[in-house]
């Protein structure tokens, strides 16, 4: 068995990101309770800015470890990013031990956190991968859908790569809900059709969240 990312580590994690996050921003988090207070969770978010992990990392309600491309883990942030729990993954290969790792944080009963778009864009969840679909049927997890708002709208005027300090980034999380059918099948078609429903789902979440928060 591969080594499963310290739950220890994601807990740090989680307390830096309260600090930071809330130091930095005034987030404005929605629907927190419905993320299931034990037992494996897939929290499923869009990503249209750098700062939407660290930012789910920090208001979510328990400890998170996020598959993060292999380029993020550069220099000092190599073993930063790996000792608060956080999963190196290489995307443009079948990256088994990724894999490994991520379903063995489900199996402890933890909470994976996944980009489903695969990688920064318009944050709307149009292009999923199939990744996310494998990792809720394979690990039997629900998903919580996560939409991050306001964190792209403009740059800061000090560091432009974040947003304006101290201001306002929505944080909604949705109800959880299974991917699968029911039937525990692994196949192409059942991860297609999962993968169509985890799209409906997200989507829906996102233009609730936007109606929810006027963004």
């Amino acid at each position: 068995m591969t080594d499963v990312p310290s739950a220890r580590g994601a807990e740090v994690g989680r307390r830096i990101g309260v600090g930071l996050m809330y130091g930095l921003f005034r987030p404005r988090v929605l629907g927190a309770w419905r993320v299931p207070a034990v037992g494996p969770v897939i929290l499923a978010v869009n990503h249209s800015h750098n700062v939407d992990g660290p930012m789910v990392m920090g208001v979510a309600p328990r400890p998170t470890h996020f598959l993060i491309k292999k380029e993020a883990f550069v220099g000092p942030l190599d073993p930063f990013l790996t000792g608060i729990g956080q999963l190196k993954v290489d995307r443009d290969t079948t990256d088994r031990t990724a894999i490994s790792r991520a379903l063995g944080v489900l199996e402890q009963g933890g909470v994976l956190g996944i980009f489903p778009e695969g990688t920064r864009g318009e944050g709307d969840f149009a292009s999923l991968r199939a990744g996310l679909a494998y990792f809720a049927v394979r690990g039997g997890a629900p998903i919580v859908p996560v939409a991050v708002l306001g964190s792209s709208e403009r740059p800061g005027r000090l560091i432009k790569a974040l947003p304006p300090l101290r201001s306002r980034v929505d944080v909604v999380f949705g109800d959880p809900f299974d991917a699968g059918d029911g039937s525990g099948r692994r196949t192409r078609k059942a991860l297609d059709e999962a993968t169509e429903r985890i799209q409906k789902q997200l989507t829906a979440h996102l233009e609730n969240a936007r109606r929810l928060t006027g963004r």
